[in-house]
């Protein structure tokens, strides 16, 4: 018989062995922490807060320093972040977050329901797109420290998806309140809660970030330092990947071309994953008040002389999958897969613009146009050559006219001075938020970026995608999108073209860069770097 004390022993030596392989267990999953990552952007920001600026660059490193309520999977599923715990009515009009409590900011003062419910506020204000995803929200009420309820006017169904940090940065209260958020010095010199201290921002040349060792979920930050270095040059950023130089890049940031040749880089691995949170469609936009393009026959004529195929083969080295649709195929359950009404049949193309009254002349020519290209990414002028090529042949003369992404942006959405543009569509999150401005009669705001560019207007359009809005019902919103996208197809304001696949590289020593839908824009807290000390 076993005394009691010897029992009580031998569980004793039992429990600590248990506890032993349980903690070394523990410290062999636990990453190493050290070393310095170089994030590589090949555009510089304008701003380190994405509070009211949404340009990829800004998005890029936001997040490093000022964090959201909610992270989301790769199925935009919502995770806690500075929220733990929410709640949405079934009514869809009421929404309720718990806070993480004994959150600091990074100059030591406490994190409550007050910064939260401010930065609600300051986004509904001054965010590009805040003024609609949050239309709905009539109050903001904090009933304690840690506790934030949001009170809407009607049902929004895409909201929950719309508290990931660069889209709805909790900024502090303290540093904002009273001030010019656009000027605020707090955009070059960020205070937040995040795993990443702001250090210094050497313009023109790179931004530097610390850890932060009183982050609210330790051990992270993994790494001790994260530097984010500016590269415009397509070839340049190629030899940084190939020497080491640079250690993570995301949004395919080298030329499409040297892809290939990358892949064969021992040091390199490339990812597809966390680009969900922002799908894209590449587009071409008719001015519908231009004289040629305001002809239904010539737009479909243009839409039958176009190979999406071989766009995606030749200019986009195969990256990519067609879209007929202005949502886009990564939104799956909105996404029309429908063909288009205009397959590519040059001779149709060519019938359409002898009956729009447009024959050719004596050098086969029918008209000369002028195509716009955004500068911002690296498919323009690919496709522009493209295009030219494509529209030749029915007898439409396309001269191609290259300027920066200001003088772009001034030409097609506020002097109007275009007759169509390629440009790059992001559906975001949801289509109310990332579509609906592209086709709503009611976002034509001359001055505005990326809004109703093309000036079209349709009523039934419009009173979908304003149903579709407030729709709590999934079915009864799907069934809103896809007629929308049926009448689009047809009265062709624009062409969709494709569906764009970003790449993140990485050196093969950096690791778990991109666990959320938002892949590299995330803080990047969880990243490390395997064999560093």
């Amino acid at each position: 018989m076993i005394s009691f004390i010897h029992f009580h022993k031998m569980m004793g030596r039992a429990i600590g062995a248990g506890l032993f392989l349980a903690v070394s267990a523990a410290m062999a999953s636990t990453p190493p922490q050290g070393g310095t990552l170089t994030l590589l952007l090949t555009g510089e920001p304008t701003t380190l807060v994405s509070v009211a600026n949404t340009a990829t660059p800004s998005l890029s490193v936001s997040a490093k320093v000022t964090e959201g309520l909610l992270k989301y999977g790769y199925d935009l599923s919502p995770q806690p972040q500075l929220a733990t715990a929410w709640e949405v009515a079934p009514d869809g009009k009421t929404y309720t977050f718990k806070l993480r409590q004994g959150v600091k900011w990074h100059d030591g003062k406490a994190f409550t329901a007050e910064d939260v419910a401010f930065s609600i506020g300051l986004a509904k204000t001054v965010h590009p797109r805040g003024r609609s995803t949050f239309a709905n929200v009539t109050a903001v009420e904090t009933p304690d420290p840690y506790t934030v309820i949001l009170r809407l006017s009607k049902p929004a169904p895409y909201l929950i998806k719309a508290f990931v940090a660069t889209e709805t940065p909790i900024v502090p209260k303290h540093i904002y309140e009273g001030t010019d958020a656009l000027g605020n010095p707090n955009g070059n010199a960020p205070i937040g809660t995040g795993p990443f201290k702001f250090k210094e921002w050497v313009r023109g040349s790179h931004i530097v970030y610390e850890r932060n060792a009183q982050y609210w979920d330790q051990p992270k930050p993994y790494i001790d330092r994260l530097i984010v270095r500016f590269i415009s040059d397509p070839a340049g950023a190629a030899i940084a990947f190939e020497s080491g130089a640079v250690d993570l890049g995301y949004r395919t940031p080298v030329p499409l071309s040297d892809l290939k040749r990358l892949q064969d880089v021992p040091t390199l691995a490339f990812e597809t994953k966390g680009n969900s949170y922002s799908y894209n469609v590449t587009r071409l936009e008719f001015n519908l008040d231009n004289q040629y393009f305001k002809n239904a026959k010539v737009r479909q004529a243009v839409a039958h002389a176009i190979d999406r195929n071989v766009i995606v083969k030749t200019v986009n080295y195969g990256y990519g999958s067609v879209s007929y649709s202005p949502i886009a195929p990564g939104l799956a359950s909105y996404h029309d897969p429908a063909p288009t009404p205009y397959p590519y049949d040059v001779k149709k193309a060519n019938e359409l613009l002898d009956e729009a009254g447009y024959p050719r002349n004596g050098q086969g020519t029918r008209f000369a146009v002028v195509l716009d290209f955004n500068p911002i990414g690296q498919d323009g002028p690919r496709l522009a050559d493209y295009l030219r090529s494509a529209l030749r042949r029915i007898g439409i003369n396309v001269s191609v006219r290259s300027q920066d992404a200001a003088a772009f942006i001034k030409r097609i959405y506020t002097d109007r001075d275009f007759a169509f543009t390629t440009n790059g569509a992001s559906n975001l999150f949801d289509p109310t938020v990332g579509v609906q401005r592209l086709y709503w009669s009611k976002n034509f705001i001359k001055g505005v970026p990326f809004s109703n560019g093309t000036h079209y207007a349709n009523p039934k359009v419009d009173q979908l995608l304003e149903d579709a809005a407030v729709e709590n019902d999934a079915d009864k919103r799907i069934a809103l999108f896809k007629e929308f996208q049926q009448i689009v197809a047809n009265e062709i304001p624009d062409l969709n073209l494709y569906q764009p696949e970003f790449i993140t590289i990485a050196n093969k020593r950096v690791r778990d860069h991109s666990l959320t839908a938002d892949g590299v824009e995330s803080n990047l807290a969880d990243v490390y770097l395997a064999g560093d000390k």
